[in-house]
C-alpha cells in the first residue's frame, strides 16, 4: 500500500521537474500543451537552545516538508484535474522524544465532461490517509492511528460548476465515503466508526467540494477547499466537514511564508477531553510556517 502510495505521489514530482520555472522567459512553441502542471515544495526549519532562561524554555528542533501538486489535462470539453497535498513536520525535545505536528497524504482526482458552459458532469475520486504513527496525548505509547488507519476514499458523481480557474463547485446527490481501518488493535476498539473487529465501513450520501484560489493582494495567495458529506442512511443532520484555507505570502523566488488554518467535524470519529468525556467533537488546527519555497510550473499565476 506504501508503495502504491508513493507511484500515486510520483505522478505529480516528475512531470513538474521537466516543467518551467515561473519567473523564467520561455521560447514561443508552435504548439500550446493540453496540460497545465505545478508543483510547490516548501521546507520550515527552526531551532531555539537555553540556557540559565529565567523565562524558562526546551531546547528542540523543528521541521516542516510541505509538497503541493496539481495536474490538469484540458481539450474540447474534457477537464481531469489532480491534486496532490503531503506534508510532514515534527518537533524534537532534546530532553524526550519527537513528536509529531503535521502528516498528511491527500489526493484527489476528478473527470468533468462539458455539458453547457460553465456546467460539467463530473467523476471525483479521493484518498487520504497519514505516513506515521499519531498519538492522542503527548507521552502515549499506544497510537491512535497509522498508515491506514483510518485511509479514507471517496467517489462521486455530480454537476460541477466552473465559471474560471479559480473557483470549482462539486455537487454530488450519489456518493460514496469507504473507511479502511487496516490495524488489528485500532479495528478491535471500533475506530474511526468501522464496527469493532471490522476493518471497512462504507456509507452512501450526498457530498459538497467548493474549491477556490486568488491572489488577494501582491504576493498573497488564497487557496481554500471546503467538503461536506452527508450519510443519508445515519444520521444525515449531522454533516462532516472538512475545510482548509491556506495563506502564502510570497517574499521573493525561493523564501515565502504560510499560514493553514484546518477544521474536521466527523460524527464517526470520538475524541477524550480533559474530563474524560468521549464524543464527537470539532478539531481545528492552525500552521504557521517561514522558510524556502519553491514553484515548478508550465503556466503563469492568474491574477
Amino acid at each position: 500500500m506504501k508503495i502504491a502510495t508513493l507511484s500515486l505521489i510520483s505522478i505529480f514530482l516528475v512531470p513538474s521537474l521537466n516543467a518551467q520555472e515561473e519567473s523564467e522567459p520561455t521560447t514561443p512553441v508552435a504548439k500550446v500543451s493540453n496540460w497545465k502542471l505545478e508543483s510547490i515544495y516548501s521546507l520550515n526549519v527552526t531551532q531555539s537552545a537555553f540556557v540559565n532562561w529565567n523565562a524558562g524554555g526546551r531546547n528542540n528542533i523543528s521541521g516542516l516538508a510541505f509538497i503541493s501538486g496539481f495536474a490538469e489535462y484540458s481539450k474540447d470539453r474534457i477537464k481531469w484535474s489532480n491534486y496532490l497535498t503531503t506534508g510532514l513536520g515534527g518537533v524534537q525535545y532534546f530532553d524526550s522524544g519527537l513528536e509529531k505536528t503535521e502528516d498528511v497524504i491527500d489526493l484527489q482526482s476528478s473527470f468533468a465532461y462539458g455539458l453547457k458552459d460553465p456546467w460539467y458532469i463530473s467523476f471525483l475520486g479521493g484518498f487520504k490517509t497519514q505516513y506515521l504513527n499519531g498519538y492522542a496525548n503527548v507521552g502515549d505509547t499506544i497510537y491512535a492511528s497509522r498508515f491506514m488507519a483510518p485511509g479514507y476514499v471517496n467517489l462521486s458523481l455530480g454537476i460541477e460548476y466552473i465559471p474560471n480557474d479559480n473557483l470549482k463547485v462539486l455537487l454530488s446527490p450519489v456518493s460514496g465515503k469507504f473507511t479502511i481501518v487496516n490495524d488489528d488493535y485500532l479495528s478491535s476498539i471500533g475506530s474511526f466508526g468501522v464496527d469493532p473487529g471490522k476493518t471497512f465501513r462504507a456509507e452512501f450520501g450526498s457530498y459538497l467540494r467548493v474549491i477556490y484560489k486568488k491572489e488577494i493582494a501582491k504576493n498573497i495567495n488564497l487557496k481554500s477547499r471546503l467538503e461536506l458529506f452527508s450519510n443519508y442512511f445515519h444520521n444525515p443532520q449531522n454533516i462532516d466537514v472538512n475545510a482548509e484555507v491556506i495563506l502564502d505570502f510570497k517574499i521573493n523566488k525561493w523564501f515565502s511564508a504560510m499560514l493553514q488554518f484546518n477544521m474536521i467535524y466527523d460524527d464517526d470519529i470520538h475524541i477524550e477531553d480533559r474530563h474524560g468525556n468521549v464524543g464527537p467533537r470539532t478539531q481545528f488546527k492552525q500552521v504557521l510556517g517561514i522558510g524556502i519555497a519553491y514553484r515548478l510550473a508550465n503556466f503563469e499565476e492568474k491574477k
